[in-house]
């Protein structure tokens, strides 16, 4: 019986391994700009997105936003944007990707009162949408077409 593994890769897949939190997140390492950052993998979120404090580091070019983030546990945020960015994951690689920068210390201060380390932001849906992304709960893994 041929696996999902091997089913997705002869689909043309990449398999991106993912990390359970104690938070029970997902967490994925990924690249924007060509910096390495870690990032809660997280379905429900529109967009992908970084926190302010991580704009020098990932080399974001930003502009304010008239967009208010709403998210879990907080609401009426203000926003940048940063456009055309590089993100990879894994061996995805998107060019031209929007980011979303908005303050992420509610979601790393609730992580690290959890025991878990802080994250350098978000993967969210329009990611995971532009990668026909398939995720595998049981074995952790978040797979890509390439």
């Amino acid at each position: 019986m041929e696996t999902l593994k091997d089913f997705l890769k002869d689909k043309g897949y990449s398999k991106i391994k993912l990390k359970f939190t104690k938070t029970n997140h997902f967490e994925i390492k990924a690249s924007i700009n060509g910096v390495k950052g870690r990032f809660i993998l997280d379905t429900g979120a529109s967009n992908s997105c970084v926190g302010f404090e991580a704009i020098e580091r990932f080399n974001l070019k930003v502009k304010d936003s008239e967009i208010k983030a709403v998210g879990a546990g907080a609401s009426d945020m203000l926003t940048q944007i940063s456009k055309s960015n590089d993100i990879k994951l894994g061996k995805w690689k998107r060019h031209k990707v929007a980011l979303i920068l908005f303050n992420l210390s509610h979601v790393n201060t609730g992580l690290i009162n959890h025991n878990a380390e802080p994250v350098d932001g978000i993967i969210g849906a329009d990611i995971l949408k532009k990668g026909k992304a398939i995720i595998d709960y049981e074995k952790k893994y978040l797979y890509l077409k390439l």
